[in-house]
């Protein structure tokens, strides 16, 4: 297969992140396109933002590379130094390891597409920035808990 149908992906949308903090990412779609063209040693997704919403909670990789090309719109790029207005054409890169949190929001009043291609590493870790939370992602499985390892609480 070469050619990926978008109209044939089946928008994903809400978060895996636990309690509330899901909440924050209403308005987020993704199209998983690298999966449905059978990509395996990377991932590549387009995510679509409605106005007001956020692609993330600000992290960073402790083992992933991470690229983002804006596709359609504006996004405002948040990040540790500060905030970057992206518009159509406009790329950022996050290296694994770099400990500056970032996470894309529309600020705009018209719906905004990044194309997000990540590795794939067996194991990996992303840490939270503005919140006591890390994710650990292996074979497959995500489990969230407080940066040290210990359980999140139950009301987060």
């Amino acid at each position: 297969m070469a050619k990926v149908e978008l109209s044939q992906i089946k928008p994903r949308t809400g978060s895996t992140y636990p309690g509330r903090l899901a909440d924050q990412m209403n308005g987020r779609t993704s199209l998983r396109v690298g999966d449905a063209g059978g990509i395996t040693q990377f991932g590549a997704n387009i995510i679509i933002l409605a106005p007001n919403a956020k692609s993330s909670l600000r992290h960073w990789h402790l083992n992933e590379d991470e690229f983002v090309m804006v596709t359609q719109g504006t996004v405002t790029l948040v990040m540790d130094d500060g905030e970057t207005e992206m518009h159509t054409g406009d790329c950022a890169a996050f290296p694994a390891g770099v400990q500056n949190g970032h996470c894309f929001v529309n600020k705009s009043t018209s719906e905004a597409r990044f194309l997000v291609v990540g590795t794939r590493a067996p194991y990996e870790e992303a840490i939270y920035s503005d919140i006591d939370m890390k994710v650990v992602l292996e074979k497959g499985q995500g489990k969230f808990t407080r940066r040290d390892g210990t359980e999140l609480p139950d009301d987060i």
